[in-house]
């Protein structure tokens, strides 16, 4: 296995593993699997994809690579659809070690209304602790995505560093992300990037994050950010809160532009509840419910698909939908990406391990793709994908997936594939 940077999360992920004899029904059902594009051929094109994909209007690809590129630091890249079936992969943009360009892009991309991308990368920049960046597409006769960066984080005592997830972006082009540490008390932050008048962009930190012994608002935010229809942030931490295994929050924009902030929820990483809620970003229902992962707790310990509801005098209510077993069962293990809701109403995600197998030169097995169905009032899981054991189409899938045309599921891994340096996958049903 190549000597790169692995992605914080999969870092911190695969260090918490319990192993548990419990067992639960799980149903397979009949789906087909295709590696759509490995990465190592040609490392300039990156290495290492952990990041959410998103698609265009034209039914093109997006997403980001830890590693690879011309400095080995990490890509942009595209993926197109060819006449008459295959993927052609092209390079956007490859980080530079110029002093100031961003390095190692672990968050996903998003795209505003004149098809420019954003996204952040975790580490670079002016003071080497992260950066927000813009892709714009070429204006014809140009051939190539020309990259800016719009922030560069401050290594000081009151801005966030490292931001490692994909942004949000308001109705007005306003930026939203989080920071995994930094801010006044070390543990994170909450920021808002806003586009000035002569082309610039200032930043706010909207929240620093902070945590005692036994209390605090939760440490190392590191997934992204969503906006509802009242223009209110949603978003988890990974560690901290009353009970220790991370919160889930919302921050509420206020008259006057601060931001106040509410624990919805405080989880207590126990056989019960789920804790360490370490994923990609919460997805919102039309009835107002959120919905996410955690990577750790539930029964088996091997983490949890969780709802929080609102109710009367703004409680919410948490309700573990799904636990996952630990790796000695077939089940998947450690829930790491966003989730994907379909219109009927059912959650597609992936496991980052668990699963059948023992995955080349690790003790882990490759992890799944699955899909919770609501039926009667339980969620029924159906196992869509189990990664090979002999590595050929990829394995850690990272990143979750996305919906495409006729139910499809869109994802990476971080490894395996022909070159075992990570791969682009369709799941058909």
């Amino acid at each position: 296995m190549r000597n790169k940077q692995v992605s914080l999360g999969l870092a911190a992920v695969l260090a918490l593993f319990t192993i548990s004899t419990l067992t639960t029904a799980t149903y397979a059902a009949a789906q087909s699997e295709k590696v759509l594009h490995s990465f190592g051929s040609n490392s300039k094109f990156g290495v290492g994809p952990s990041s959410s994909l998103i698609f265009d209007a034209s039914g093109n690809l997006y997403g980001t690579t830890v590693n690879g590129g011309t400095d080995n630091i990490g890509t942009a890249y595209e993926l197109s659809p060819k006449i008459g079936g295959g993927w052609t992969e092209k390079l956007l943009y490859s980080f530079a070690k110029n002093g100031t360009d961003g390095q190692n892009p672990a968050g996903g991309l998003i795209f505003d209304s004149a098809g420019n991308l954003y996204g952040t990368t975790d580490i670079g920049g002016t003071d080497g602790v992260g950066t927000v960046f813009e892709l714009s597409p070429p204006v014809p006769p140009a051939t190539t995505w020309t990259e800016k960066v719009l922030y560069s984080f401050l290594n000081n005592s009151t801005d966030g560093q490292n931001p490692a997830n994909s942004l949000v972006m308001d109705s007005a082009g306003n930026l939203y992300g989080t920071t995994g540490s930094g801010g006044v008390f070390v543990v994170g932050t909450a920021f808002e990037l806003r586009p000035t008048a002569g082309g610039g962009w200032t930043e706010t930190v909207l929240h620093s994050f902070h945590q005692t012994a036994g209390g605090g608002d939760g440490s190392d935010p590191r997934s992204g950010l969503i906006l509802d229809s009242a223009g209110n942030l949603y978003g988890t931490t990974l560690f901290g809160g009353a009970l220790g295994g991370g919160t889930v929050y919302q921050l509420s924009p206020s008259t006057g532009g601060t931001w106040t902030e509410t624990i919805l929820y405080s989880f207590a990483n126990d056989k019960v509840d789920g804790g360490l809620p370490s994923g990609g970003s919460l997805i919102l229902d039309a009835a107002g419910n959120l919905y996410g992962t955690t990577t750790a707790g539930g029964p088996a310990g091997g983490g949890t698909v969780f709802r929080l509801s609102p109710s009367s005098g703004g409680v919410w209510k948490e309700k573990v939908l799904h636990y996952f077993l630990a790796q000695s069962s077939s089940d998947g293990s450690n829930p790491f990406g966003s989730l994907t809701l379909d219109s009927a109403g059912n959650l597609y995600g992936t496991t980052l391990v668990g699963g059948t197998g023992t995955c080349p030169g690790t003790q882990q097995a490759c992890g799944i793709v699955y899909e919770l169905r609501p039926t009667a009032g339980l969620w029924i899981e159906k196992i869509l994908h189990n990664f090979n054991e002999n590595g050929s189409d990829g394995y850690f899938p990272e990143g979750g997936v996305v919906l495409g045309s006729g139910g499809s599921l869109y994802g990476n891994t971080y490894y395996g594939g022909t070159f075992n340096e990570g791969t682009v996958f369709v799941v058909k049903p």
